[in-house]
Order: structure tokens, then C-alpha cells, then sequence
């Protein structure tokens, strides 16, 4: 029994890692796809998220996600969605972990839920802005159409990846998060040490900072 328990937790957890992570690719992508499996009944409802499996937050969801997935294709308006993206990737990964733990205690859920949830989808969600921007700088934005469409693709396959394997899709999630948190650590001493030799030096985009 008590393994039946912990792959239950570990399943739980896991299913909340990997939509969080999702969230930021695409902020609405993972909380669509989690009405959509509330709804249907694929995954158990969570004491106070009934809301997510109800009708309309399943039509504002949908119509959000389809709004988010083709504003990134337009010029400037996709470093204002970065803009917008970045603190609600970090509630929607918070939400969703959060509504996976549907047995733990509410104070742990939400502990666990802001510092893995919310935390995991920040730092994807950061580091996809944080290379839009190294993109525009480079290339005057012409990548940024084909970086948004790799965007959309991860956000979606790894949605529905998650809510398939989800111990598979967190293990690949925590190298992503471990591999990412490596480059802003090398893009940071990068930029500490270029101030240090000096003011009137262009400064490093994150792509030539050894971010990318």
C-alpha cells in the first residue's frame, strides 16, 4: 500500500512539474489541456479547482491559448507578451502544481506549488524572453517568427507528453531546468566580468553571453 502511495505522489508531482514547465512556453497551452483532462474526467478534480473543468473557464482558456499562440508572431508585440507572460507563467505554473497535490495538506500544496510550480515555469518562461531578445538584437527580429513556432511546438507536445508520461516527462524536465539554470549562472559571471573590464564596452546579448 505505501508504495501504491508514493507512486501516486510521485505521479502527482510529476504531472505538476512538467505542466508547469510547459506554462512557460505558453502560458494558457497547459491550463487548457487541464481543463480539457478535468473535464473529460483524465484527471481528478482538486478541492478548490472545480472552477478549471467548468465550461467557461474551458471557452476563456481556449480562446486565450489561441490568442497567446499567434500573437507571438507579430512583430514587438511579442517582447509585450514576454512582458505580460512573464509573472502569469509564473501563476499558471504555481496553479497547476498546486492542483495536482490533491492529497497533501493545503499549506503544503501551495508552498510546493509557488516554489516548484511558479519557480519552474519563471526560469523557462525567463529564458525564453531573455533569448527573443538576443534574437531581435541579431537577426533585427527575423528569427523571432520561427523561435516563436518552436516555442508553440514544445509548449503543446510537451503538454500532451506530460499528461501521458509524466515520470518521464519530469525526469526530462528537471535536466531542462538544471541545464537552464547553468546558462543564467555562465550569462551572469559573463556580464559581472564585462563590467569589470570596463565601462563603454557593448554590452553582450544573451545569445553572444554564452547564454544560448
Amino acid at each position: 500500500m505505501e508504495q501504491l502511495s508514493t507512486l501516486h505522489y510521485l505521479m502527482a508531482g510529476a504531472l505538476g512539474l512538467g505542466l508547469a514547465a510547459c506554462s512557460g512556453f505558453r502560458v494558457f497551452v497547459p491550463l487548457l489541456a487541464a481543463s480539457v483532462a478535468h473535464r473529460a474526467g483524465w484527471l481528478p478534480s482538486s478541492q478548490g479547482f472545480e472552477w478549471l473543468s467548468s465550461w467557461p473557464a474551458l471557452l476563456m482558456l481556449a480562446t486565450a491559448t489561441g490568442a497567446e499562440l499567434v500573437g507571438y508572431y507579430v512583430p514587438f508585440f511579442d517582447h509585450l507578451l514576454d512582458t505580460l507572460t512573464t509573472p502569469a507563467s509564473f501563476i499558471a505554473g504555481t496553479l497547476l502544481m498546486t492542483s495536482s497535490l490533491t492529497h497533501l495538506d493545503p499549506t503544503l500544496r501551495w508552498t510546493l506549488g509557488i516554489l516548484v510550480g511558479g519557480g519552474a515555469a519563471g526560469l523557462v518562461q525567463g529564458s525564453t524572453a531573455l533569448l527573443r531578445a538576443g534574437s531581435t538584437a541579431t537577426t533585427g527580429g527575423l528569427a523571432n517568427p520561427l523561435f516563436a513556432s518552436l516555442e508553440n511546438v514544445l509548449a503543446v507536445v510537451g503538454t500532451l507528453f506530460t499528461l501521458l508520461l509524466p515520470l518521464v516527462a519530469a525526469g526530462l524536465v528537471l535536466g531542462l531546468l538544471v541545464f537552464l539554470a547553468s546558462r543564467w549562472q555562465r550569462w551572469r559571471q559573463r556580464r559581472v566580468l564585462a563590467g569589470q573590464a570596463g565601462v563603454g564596452q557593448p554590452a553582450s546579448s544573451p545569445t553572444s553571453g554564452g547564454f544560448a
